[in-house]
């Protein structure tokens, strides 16, 4: 089993970049396998967190979106803003938590503001 080399938090070497870096540059892994991680140490009894690097070299454009995939984003933005209650569109995300918009989930309090 190959291991992959492991760096301390900030201290990896060029040519190495996170996903979110990747992304931030317009590009993605492109099928590569892990080049090395970086380990940022936690409050004591509790394990590192860990972020993968993959190599700049090897990355690949990010794919440009196409007129489908804007419309299928579109359409679960607007079902996220949806209240299943009354089917209306909140004007933000519903919370989970909650599950329908907060009108319908304290109705009480909004017969008292009115």
């Amino acid at each position: 089993m190959a291991t992959i080399p492991v760096y301390p938090w900030r201290l990896a070497p060029d040519g190495l970049a996170t996903l979110r870096q990747l992304r931030a540059a317009g590009l993605r892994p492109g099928g590569q396998d892990v080049a090395a991680q970086l380990e940022r140490p936690r409050r004591k009894g509790r394990p590192p967190l860990v972020a993968y690097l993959y190599r700049i070299d090897q990355a690949k454009p990010v794919r440009p979106m196409t007129p489908a995939k804007q419309a299928a984003l579109e359409r679960a933005n607007a079902a996220r803003r949806t209240c299943p209650a009354c089917r209306r569109d909140a004007g933000y995300v519903i919370p989970v938590a909650l599950g329908m918009c907060t009108p319908c989930a304290f109705p009480d309090d909004q017969a008292a503001a009115a």
